[in-house]
């Protein structure tokens, strides 16, 4: 704390002393002059400034029983920031929330004395040092959310104290030592998550032994030992996800007690056994993950009992056996992942037929069958992944009929015969086609030309004859080819996506001539008369080039350690060594835009991350820089926040992702122009667009003032762009991770680019990474589900765009305490009917009183909204259908 900020709080303290009353011999403050102090140290907006009841400012509600008591208190959202102290005075306070504000230091121990407290949430703020064991002595505590900080140590014991607690939240923090056995005892938890912490150690053995606990959440720890048969001895347990830890032992039988069990996720620990037949009993199952442990066995067909699962992942275990007939029967089944396994038998057509079935990967197994005919005669399927098996026979025809196929992965099998012109029927494959490492044969199917969609063709090494089709130009979307290690002959069609190709895509065809490969095609029909001569001819030529850039390149390093030598000596009579020895070197870098290579000095962006002064803004995932280049371009560089240096190990894979994603062109996306990586730090670079964020664009003061000119047109179409920029994502199979009108970029017509997109491919939601489960989505824009699946959805990405749209209709935050207690932009907006709120008391009232036509509109695009945030994801409109809804409007 600053001397400033320490005079001023001890000078509020005196006054409030000198304020005391005297009354049944005890000392009592005045909470008036409590939140006045409170008010001033922590500049909260808003109070004082209509009225000095205080009761009536934004966030207090007095006492029923003595109106100038404060009962709840709630400040959350306001990026505050000082001096907490004096709101322990407040001896009444039964609620208090100051989530997602910018509080930093320890939690004050002063809040121990808060003894009528029910509910403390200091969560998503910067807290740090160890939780206060005062708090213990709250007895009437019912939920504590210390969540998202930076609080280290252990849990302390004196916590044992809340008797009352139900739900106990501490994730996201820094907190280490065991998870305390008496936590076990708190008869009243119902919620415990712990998740995203360094907590070792076993699972306490008797959580839910005397609880009626319904969630538990301890991924990504380290803890050991065994999953405790106490979890479902009452069997109310709902939520349970142990991911990413070191347990080992077996999934106890006692799972099947918990009726209501809806999510199962124990995946990447280290488990052993069978999966327990148990199981069938929980007929409210709809998630269950156990991926990468060391589970065996065969897989038990009571799963076949759990019918509302939609989703079963099994994947990179030791089951055997093969898929279960009983499958069939799950209609609401989604996703069956069982690849890297040793599961053999046929592909199991009776899970095909599952009404609902969208992924199915069996990749990595030892299945031996054929592929069956009617394959996709009822199946909705998007990915097909039955690559690295031991399939045999033809691939049949009737694939044509996988009309909605993404991905279809066949690679690394003994597939034979021709590939089927029907292929080309499967219009919407995108993501991939992979028939490589298999034993096909004849040409490659001219229709295969009509899959305009799709990024990644992959036929190597396989026994293709005949020319690459010229009618192949019609892949518009490709971006990645191998056709190499076939009998493919003539010239390679001039394509840029085949120009653009490393010249291995086609290697290993002997008669396969033309860019890229270094073999010119010329003459075709005198090619093979007069091969001899060229081979002399070339000879002779390389061998003078050979000499050539021999004396060239030494020429060059000459003068290179003559320019370094003499540089050296000039820094040091400078006194500048240090300096240039301890300045950031670029380790790998690259710029994908090649008019722009010259235009961009890796020196200058490294310095310009490392001042301040250039800071534009902080993001979930990055905190972005501007950058002036010495050619007078300007840059916008995000730095990725160290929680990302994971990424760092899969190095070649980022950069493969940033090439594609350089490619990925589309009007409303921002794409990356390159990168650089120093020590363990990823630098992205952009563009610079000066208007800024949709964000600034709606909410910056000088959308207030009198003389702002409505501007709805400009709005629809930034609605509508938006909303094409993230229809073609997911039409790319492409989830973002982060939806908020802080990641829509306005270039200089106001035309908006969604940003964050190479974030969202890097850090891939379908590998499961934990720390997407924490992170993913910006406060008020996260829909309800994921507080229970944690897993980023395509619905989720809609909901998110759907407060992105009533952002725009209303001009309101997405969280505002002028909504009152617990209430976000969509609950306020939904709310309307029953607060008897007509629809423009909900709308920009500056925009909807302009004309009957632009409230026509802005009535249809609210419409829109209310569909994209319906509470039931399987309600919401897919991106497609938002765009063309906005599409008819705007037509209209």
């Amino acid at each position: 704390m600053s001397h400033l900020s320490f005079m001023l709080t001890l000078f509020l303290l005196v006054g409030l002393l000198s304020r005391f009353q005297l009354g049944n011999s005890q000392l009592v403050f005045d909470d008036q002059n409590v939140v006045e102090a409170i008010g001033k140290e922590l500049a909260v907006p808003g109070w004082g400034m209509n009225t000095t009841d205080f009761c009536s400012w934004h966030g207090i509600i007095c006492s029923s029983n003595n109106s100038s008591m404060v009962e709840r208190l709630d400040l959350k959202g306001f990026k505050l920031q000082g001096n907490l102290t004096l709101i322990s005075e407040l001896k009444a306070l039964k609620f208090l929330d100051l989530s997602n504000n910018n509080f930093q230091g320890s939690i004050p121990a002063a809040f121990g004395n808060l003894f009528e407290l029910q509910y403390l949430d200091l969560s998503f703020n910067k807290f740090g040092n160890l939780i206060p064991s005062e708090l213990g002595k709250l007895r009437s505590l019912k939920a504590l959310n210390l969540s998202k900080n930076l609080l280290t140590g252990a849990i302390p014991d004196e916590l044992e104290g809340l008797v009352n607690l139900q739900d106990f939240l501490i994730f996201n923090n820094l907190l280490n030592g065991t998870i305390p056995t008496w936590i076990g005892n708190l008869t009243n938890l119902k919620v415990f998550a712990a998740y995203e912490n360094e907590f070792s150690g076993d699972v306490p053995v008797n959580l839910g032994l005397y609880s009626e606990l319904s969630l538990l959440n301890l991924h990504s720890n380290q803890l050991e030992g065994t999953i405790p048969e106490s979890i479902c001895a009452k069997g109310n347990l709902e939520f349970l996800v142990l991911t990413q830890n070191k347990l080992t032992g077996t999934i106890p039988d006692s799972i099947g007690n918990c009726k209501g069990l809806s999510s199962i996720r124990i995946g990447n620990n280290k488990l052993i056994g069978g999966i327990p037949k148990s199981i069938g009993n929980i007929s409210s199952l709809t998630y269950f993950e156990a991926d990468s442990n060391s589970l065996s066995g065969e897989i038990v067909p009571e799963f076949a009992k759990c019918s509302n699962l939609t989703l079963l992942n099994l994947a990179s275990n030791e089951f055997n056996g093969t898929i279960p007939n009983e499958f069939g029967q799950l209609n609401n089944l989604q996703e069956l992942i069982v690849s890297g396994n040793n599961i053999y038998g046929e592909i199991p057509t009776s899970v095909l037929k599952c009404q609902n079935l969208n992924k199915l990967d069996l990749s990595n197994n030892k299945f031996n069958g054929t592929i069956s005919a009617d394959i996709c005669n009822t199946s909705r399927l998007q990915y097909l992944l039955l690559g690295e098996n031991f399939i045999r026979g033809e691939i049949p025809h009737e694939i044509g009929n996988c009309v909605k196929l993404l991905e279809l992965q066949m690679g690394n099998n003994e597939l034979t015969g021709n590939i089927p012109p029907e292929v080309g029927h499967m219009k919407n494959l995108q993501i991939s086609l992979n028939l490589s490492h298999n034993n096909l044969h004849g040409k490659l199917p001219q229709d295969l030309g009509k899959l305009d969609k799709l990024v990644s063709l992959d036929v190597s090494d396989n026994q293709l004859v005949g020319n690459i089709p010229p009618s192949l130009k019609g892949m518009q979307s490709l971006i990645e080819v191998d056709f190499s290690s076939n009998q493919f002959t003539g010239p390679i069609p001039t394509f840029a996506p085949f120009q653009k190709s490393p010249n291995s895509s086609f290697l290993g065809n002997k008669g396969l001539c033309g860019d890229p490969l270094s073999d010119g095609c010329g003459d075709l029909n005198g090619y093979y008369s007069h091969k001899v001569s060229y081979r002399i001819v070339l000879a002779v030529i390389g061998s003078g080039l050979a000499v050539f850039v021999s004396v060239t390149v030494v020429v060059l390093l000459f003068m290179m350690r003559e320019k370094q030598e003499k540089a050296a000596k000039e820094a040091e009579k400078a006194g500048n060594i240090d300096e240039i020895s301890s300045k950031p070197v670029i380790l790998v870098g690259n710029v994908f835009v090649d008019n722009l290579k010259q235009a961009i000095d890796f020196d200058a962006v490294v310095k310009a991350v490392m001042k301040d002064s250039n800071k534009i803004c902080i993001g979930t995932f990055s905190t972005v820089y501007k950058a002036e280049m010495p050619s007078g371009m300007i840059l916008s560089v995000k730095k990725l926040k160290s929680m990302d240096k994971t990424i760092i190990h899969h190095q070649s894979k980022m950069i493969r992702e940033l090439e594609k994603l350089s490619k990925l062109i589309h009007d409303n996306l921002a794409r990356p122009i390159g990168f650089g990586i120093y020590e363990d730090v990823i630098l992205l670079l952009h563009e610079y667009y000066a208007n800024g964020t949709l964000t600034q664009y709606l909410h910056n003061s000088s959308q207030k003032e009198t003389e702002y000119k409505p501007d709805w047109p400009t709005r629809l179409a930034i609605a509508t762009g938006v909303a094409e920029g993230l229809a073609f994502l997911h039409h790319v199979a492409i989830l973002h991770l982060d939806i908020s009108s802080g990641n829509v970029l306005l270039d200089s017509n106001f035309r908006p680019l969604v940003s964050e997109v190479e974030i969202s491919r890097l850090l891939d939601p379908s590998r499961g990474t934990a720390s997407i489960s924490a992170v993913a989505g910006s406060f008020g824009y996260i829909p309800p589900e994921y507080a229970y699946t944690m897993q980023v959805t395509a619905p989720g990405n809609v909901y998110s765009y759907g407060v992105v749209l009533l952002e725009i209709l209303t001009t309101r935050l997405p969280v505002d305490e002028a909504f009152g207690e617990g209430i976000d932009l969509v609950k306020w907006v939904q709310g309307a009917p029953a607060r008897g709120e007509t629809p423009e008391q909900i709308l920009d009232a500056k925009l909807s009183t302009v004309s009957f036509s632009w409230r026509k509109e802005m009535l249809a695009a609210l419409k829109v909204a209310l569909l994209c945030t319906d509470v039931t994801p399987a309600k919401r409109p897919k991106m497609k259908k938002v765009v063309e809804m906005l599409q008819e409007i705007t037509e209209s």
